[in-house]
């Protein structure tokens, strides 16, 4: 069984004001985009938008495999909620468009999640693609669409990793020791030590003379 990843976003300018909405259906498996959506509405609000994204995306991903899996993700804390029965639906205007969303694809196949804003650019981008185009008074035009292209990639980044001053001090004294860091300066008669705690450099540890330490009741030379 094939499985969709549906990311959909919905926006208004004035709340309520001329709307949006844009969607995208990927492959869960390789995160290529299987199908984009996205139109102008007119005036209405932004949670009403963030519906009709839900509900294009979900119906774009049907034409693609009725018998599919569905993962929905959106940035709209209230949809997903009412969505996964957690919350009430109490504005008429959204009660309709929830029913319809809930009929798509049987419920034990669609599951919801939340994620940041951020995530969530190439749906954004296209709501904002289809209200630049409603107020040119044109329809929003997939081939014109550089949505896919902007938008940072849907796999999260990996975490930075952590810099200790451990691995600082390890990481200055491996370069040194291939010839790619200066050293820092030492007194006169001294060895040449790296200038960190617990790193010695291996030129001057052979430079060194071998001191051992001479038997019990043997005189030191």
């Amino acid at each position: 069984m094939r499985e969709f990843v549906v990311e959909a976003d919905g926006g208004s300018r004035g709340n309520p004001g001329p709307a949006g909405y844009g969607a995208v259906v990927s492959d869960a498996a390789t995160g290529e985009t299987l199908a984009e959506a996205a139109e102008y509405i007119g005036v209405a609000t932004n949670n009403v938008a963030e519906y009709r994204g839900l509900l294009a995306g979900l119906r774009a991903a049907r034409e693609l495999d009725p018998q599919a899996r569905v993962h929905v993700r959106m940035d709209s804390k209230l949809v997903i909620e009412q969505m996964s029965g957690r919350w009430k639906i109490k504005h008429p205007a959204m009660k309709p468009l929830a029913a319809q969303a809930a009929t798509v694809f049987p419920q034990d196949r669609v599951t919801y999640e939340w994620i940041p804003r951020e995530r969530n650019a190439h749906a954004d981008r296209l709501a904002n693609e289809a209200m630049d185009a409603g107020r040119r008074g044109e329809p929003w035009s997939p081939a014109a669409s550089r949505a896919g292209l902007d938008a940072p990639s849907a796999v999260p980044p990996r975490r930075a990793r952590r810099v200790t001053r451990r691995r600082a001090r390890r990481g200055y004294a491996r370069r040194w020791r291939r010839g790619r860091a200066r050293a820092p300066p030492a007194a006169p008669g001294t060895p040449q030590w790296s200038g960190l705690p617990g790193v010695r450099n291996r030129r001057a540890r052979r430079r060194e003379p071998l001191l051992r330490t001479p038997p019990c009741g043997t005189p030191a030379p």
